[in-house]
Parts: C-alpha cells; structure tokens; sequence
C-alpha cells in the first residue's frame, strides 16, 4: 500500500511538472496539439495537456544580434573582398518565425551573403568602399522585406569591415603616403628659404 501511495505522488508529480509551464517576460511558446498548430502562449502560467499538447518554439521578442562570418565578395572591377556583416532583429511572430522557414537565422544568413554580393557586384572597390551607408540602407531594405514569412523584423544592418586584398591595401597606403610626403618637402623648403632670409638679414645688418 506504501508502494503505491508512493508511486500515485511520483506520477501526480511528474505530471504536474509537465504540464505546469512558465513564460518568462518578453518570451512566446508556440504550442501543438496533436502535431498541429494550436496557440501562442505570452509571459504567464500555463498547462500543457500531457503527451497531447507540445512546446515546439520558444521565441524571444527582444532585439537580436546576428554576426555572420566575413563574406568573399567579388567588385564589379573584378576586385575579390571579405566583408564582415551584422545584423539586428527582432521576432515580432513567433508563429511564423515557427513555421516560415526550416532554420529561420540560418536562412537569413544565406540572404544575407547572397544579397550582399548583389549588392556590391554592381560597385567598383572605390565606390564600395565610400559607400557603406548606401550598402547598409539597401541591405537592410531587401533583408528586412525578405524576412517578413519568417515572422523577422530587420531592425538594422552594420558592415564591420570591408577588407581588400594585401596587394591592394598596400597600394592604397603608399597612395595615402605621398602626399604626407610632399607636404614634408614643402615645410623643409619653406624652413630652408626662411633660414636664408634670416641669413640675408643679418648680413646686411
């Protein structure tokens, strides 16, 4: 009788703690019943009827930062680059962010990459270069109505860092170089000129 007593708590215990589910603040649980989509449930207590009722989706509604390794990005001047890409975003349905698409931040990754070619394939390196802004508009514009079936909103987009081949880099810091360089032979012929007006003076003196 004992044993039973003890075996009637074990199983009320292991059922009320599964069914007995808490939504933490700024979370949604996207329920199934019987493999197909029930409710949404928002930050509270709920109960999930056992082996009939599951959690397939725990979404988050705060805004999201998503770093995608560098990208190989070829110019429209034939110039191979990597480019660094972050993303900000938020789940505004978890429903869709659920069901949309089978890997949701997977996919937007893919968008991404594959957008930011199209992107800067139609830009020279120099105009890709000075034109980070214009890139981060337009990046942002596409992915954030892109996402829209996967229950995503793309808040923002950021371009870390656009890296040109050494070869290039280098001829770029030389390029920069020269006129650091002519500036120093002005203000040495300006400082030889005045030293031999200073010298004149004092001759004639």
């Amino acid at each position: 009788m004992f044993i039973l007593i003890i075996a009637i708590i074990v199983v009320i215990g292991f059922i009320l703690f599964y069914t007995i589910r808490i939504v933490p603040q700024t979370e949604e649980y996207v329920i199934e019943f019987l493999g197909k989509y029930k409710t949404t449930w928002s930050a509270g207590i709920h109960f999930l009827i056992p082996f009939f009722e599951r959690v397939v989706c725990k979404a988050t509604s705060k805004e999201q930062c998503a770093d995608f390794e560098p990208q190989s990005v070829i110019t429209k001047d034939n110039v191979s680059i990597y480019v660094d890409t972050v993303v900000y975003f938020k789940i505004f349905d978890s429903k869709l962010f659920a069901y949309g698409a089978a890997n949701p931040l997977f996919a937007l990754e893919n968008l991404a990459a594959t957008t930011l070619r199209n992107l800067i394939g139609d830009m020279t390196l120099d105009e890709a270069l000075t034109s980070r802004d214009t890139i981060n508009i337009k990046l942002k514009e596409i992915l954030d109505e892109a996402t829209d079936p996967w229950g995503i909103n793309v808040s923002r987009v950021e371009l870390k860092n656009i890296d040109p081949p050494a070869e290039i880099k280098n001829a770029m810091e030389k390029q920069m170089e020269k006129p650091k360089l002519w500036l120093n032979v002005q203000r040495q012929s300006v400082m030889q000129i005045s030293q031999l007006h200073k010298v004149k003076l004092k001759q004639l003196k």
